[in-house]
């Protein structure tokens, strides 16, 4: 399982022109399901993104998690993040799951976000085409994997 995590001042999802998510500050993960990711995957990487210490403490330095800081967590599912692309000039997509695999996995991903962080969890809509807009606060962008 993979997360790409942006630090946000404001993030939001669109379906159909519709808001289906959005959060002020707080974390924006594009979360990738790849073949093989299981029960075990899901849980460590609910930690990471509730424990990932992007946020500033008192001292301006980078110490503090989702869950310290406070703040929303914006959880979209995007399989294009775990395409092949190391070679050629064409992903491929042999490396993500399935959908029949990866949805129930994302929707367990956001049911223990929402248990462990009451301060909000929010979503895109898993399969749709979606617009995904943001305001990167450092900017600061990382690359988990679980």
């Amino acid at each position: 399982m993979l997360a790409l995590i942006q630090r946000v001042s404001q993030a939001r999802v669109e379906v159909d022109g519709e808001t289906v998510g959005a959060i002020g500050p707080g974390l924006l993960a594009l979360v990738g399901v790849e073949p093989g990711d299981g029960p075990a995957q899901v849980a460590k990487m609910a930690d990471r993104l509730l424990n990932y210490r992007v946020f500033a403490d008192a001292d301006g330095r980078m110490n503090l998690g989702l869950a310290q800081a406070g703040g929303g967590l914006l959880l979209v599912s995007q399989f294009t993040l775990a395409a092949d692309t190391r070679s050629g000039l064409r992903p491929g997509f042999s490396t993500a799951a399935a959908p029949a695999l990866a949805e129930p996995l994302f929707s367990d991903l956001v049911a223990i976000c929402r248990e462990k962080h009451p301060k909000g969890v929010e979503t895109g809509r898993f399969g749709a085409h979606m617009s995904v807009s943001l305001v990167n606060d450092g900017p600061v962008t990382f690359l988990l994997k679980a």
